[in-house]
């Protein structure tokens, strides 16, 4: 087994060709092998194991810099780098990150997550090492997914200024987590099919150097001569017209030509982009015949492809949205579906199906969605921007900017809002309570529970401003659903159990509201028996209850799976000083200031101390009577 002495990547730099197909054999056959037990990104990284052989094989990391987006693809890397000893820990809590972390690998050059950053920060980098009179290469592997999003051209668009040396490394699998959508697909899938681009380039340009100087007028028509025949016959001419040279398309598998290709890119002047055609799931049958499916996955069966089934308690978050759109969108035909890239994961794809027309997935690209959005609804329709929590942070400048500032009527559907797991700090959706309730115009509310959250998308659509209505990940409470749909009173909390001590536990989302039942259920045989609001809104607050809550006296507790700073606790002292009520007793029980690592969403929570035992103790410090009694 030639992985099993593979440790760095010098290992593999003294392998013949044939021996770097059989390591390819090999790290294939050992990432089937891991993920199918741990889980996680599959197909990406079954689709990119000769291209990160090669790239190791003709860079020396870690003092060439290479950059992975996203990390979707970076599994081999890690392989390579001297991890494959920590892959059992994969994406659990304290274990192996599913993205390259520059704490874990001196070979990790930039932590991601979000897509399309590789190539601005290699074009940091490479300028930081031009500044500081440094030799090395800066490689950027981006997807063709990730070349949906508009920060990788504006970084192109830089680097192609500064001409500076860049290797772009499009690895083209002809999907991001769904199918690509847009012209830059359509583009990509017209070089796919080019070929010989190479030699027509160079030919033309030998042919045009031999030419002889006649006059001005006869070489600028000599020029327009040669731009014609380039547009006409080699392929990659966006690329070339922002100043990069461009390399491709290749077989993304076929080692001794990438091997060539990476040297040829080393030896080029200035900016290069090699584009590099791979298949996603190759060398696994299931996964290259259903790739989207097989993007990211869950421990399965490596014979069938099939992972164990569980037998759901619940509809999951995602898809009573997605439903629940459907059936108000058959009676409002201003209602349109945006998302960016993530059909499936936001529960549209029904829509999709159902509503092509008025349905729009724009790719990687969260801020035009957003003002995509404003758009439609200053046309008079009714947008819905399903986005999960994390990825809404990209587009802050549009939702203020071009949503609240017209008070447009725009929702936000916001999936995955609060703790999601093993994806850890890049992907934990515990910011938007902070970074939007600071927004003028703007109306945040979360259910208690499935049921709820229908009536709030339902509530959202009538009402004349911008409403993020957020939502955990994974299933619901299994509660009953109502058949008719109702509006809920804005600002409006919910009282769910009376308590008969002076203490008022204010719980926002379903983990939270079970979270306090449980601590409630605890409390009542010390004889505790607090308060239970389910506050549904963090703007507006209600403000008749909290203004009641503090004429009796109550101490409060509140509890957010978000983070503190900025939050719904904060929010509440907050309207207790405008209001001049002061002296509140009040424990704000959330996130701490820290980003959250990976791991089971249950594991994380007990590490930041959000449990019903932590609620259990806090009402038991501020109770009157306990403290007499103590």
């Amino acid at each position: 087994m030639l992985l099993e002495n593979v440790n760095s990547p010098s290992d593999i730099k003294r392998m013949s060709v044939q021996e770097l197909k059989r390591l390819a054999d090999e790290i294939r056959q050992f990432l089937i092998e891991t993920i199918s037990v741990t889980g996680g990104h599959f197909g990406p990284n079954l689709g990119v194991v000769e291209l990160t052989i090669a790239l190791h094989h003709v860079f020396d990391s870690p003092k060439d810099k290479l950059i992975w987006d996203v990390g979707h693809q970076a599994y081999v890397h890690k392989i390579l780098t001297g991890r494959k000893e920590l892959f059992p820990t994969l994406r659990k809590y304290k274990g192996l990150s599913g993205f390259p972390k520059r704490k874990e690998s001196e070979h990790d050059m930039f932590d991601v997550g979000h897509a399309a950053t590789s190539i601005s920060a290699a074009a940091g980098y490479a300028m930081a090492r031009d500044l500081k009179g440094e030799q090395y290469h800066v490689v950027a592997v981006i997807g063709d997914g990730a070349m949906t999003g508009g920060m990788a051209f504006e970084a192109m668009n830089h680097i192609g200024h500064m001409g500076t040396d860049v290797i772009v490394v499009l690895n083209d699998n002809e999907m991001s987590i769904a199918p690509n959508v847009g012209a830059m697909s359509n583009y990509l899938a017209k070089l796919r099919n080019h070929s010989h681009y190479k030699s027509v380039k160079s030919e033309v340009a030998n042919l045009l150097h031999k030419v002889p100087s006649i006059g001005d007028r006869v070489a600028k028509a000599l020029e327009r001569v040669k731009d014609s025949v380039k547009y006409l016959m080699v392929p990659g001419m966006l690329f070339e017209e922002i100043g990069f040279t461009y390399l491709g398309p290749i077989d993304g598998h076929n080692i001794p030509l990438l091997l060539e290709m990476l040297e040829q890119a080393k030896q080029v002047k200035g900016p290069v982009l090699l584009h590099v055609i791979t298949k996603k799931g190759k060398g696994y049958a299931v996964a290259e015949e259903a790739p989207d499916k097989f993007h990211g996955v869950n421990p399965f069966n490596i014979e069938t492809g099939q992972a164990p089934k569980v037998v759901a308690k619940a509809p999951q978050y995602s898809n009573v949205f997605g439903d629940t759109l459907r059936t108000l969108a058959k009676e409002d035909e201003r209602i349109v579906a945006i998302t960016a890239a993530m059909p499936s994961g936001t529960g549209l794809s029904k829509f999709a199906v159902e509503f092509p027309d008025r349905f729009f997935d724009v790719g990687i690209a969260e801020q035009h969605a957003a003002t995509f959005a404003a758009g439609l609804a200053c046309a008079g329709m009714r947008p819905v921007f399903a986005v999960y929590s994390t990825f809404l942070q990209r587009a802050y400048d549009q939702v203020i900017h071009d949503i609240c500032i017209q008070n447009l009527p725009v929702v936000f559907a916001i999936d995955r809002a609060g703790l999601v797991g093993a994806d850890g700090e890049t992907h934990q959706g515990v910011f938007d309570i902070s970074f939007l309730r600071a927004v003028p115009n703007m109306t945040i509310m979360m259910p208690k529970d499935e049921n709820e959250l229908r009536h709030m998308i339902y509530t959202a659509l009538q009402q004349p401003g911008p409403v993020a209505v957020r939502y955990p990940r994974g299933e619901g409470r299994g509660v009953s659903m109502d058949e008719a749909f109702r509006t809920i009173p804005i600002g409006k909390a919910e009282i769910l159990r009376e308590g008969n001590d002076p203490v008022a536990i204010l719980a926002l989302g379903p983990g939270m509201i079970e979270l306090s039942e449980r601590a409630i259920d605890l409390l009542a045989a010390e004889g505790i028996r607090p308060m239970l609001v389910n506050m549904r809104f963090v703007k507006p607050l209600d403000s008749e209850l909290l203004l009641e809550i503090a004429a009796r006296g109550y101490r409060i507790v509140t509890v957010e799976e978000a983070v503190v700073s900025g939050g719904m606790g904060g929010a509440i002292l907050e309207f207790y000083a405008q209001n001049g009520i002061h002296g509140i007793d009040l424990c704000p029980i959330g996130l701490p200031d820290r980003f959250i690592e990976h791991g089971s969403v249950n594991q994380l929570l007990e590490s930041v101390g959000v449990t019903a035992e932590r609620i259990v103790e806090e009402v038991k410090m501020i109770t009157p009577r306990k403290r007499q009694r103590a």
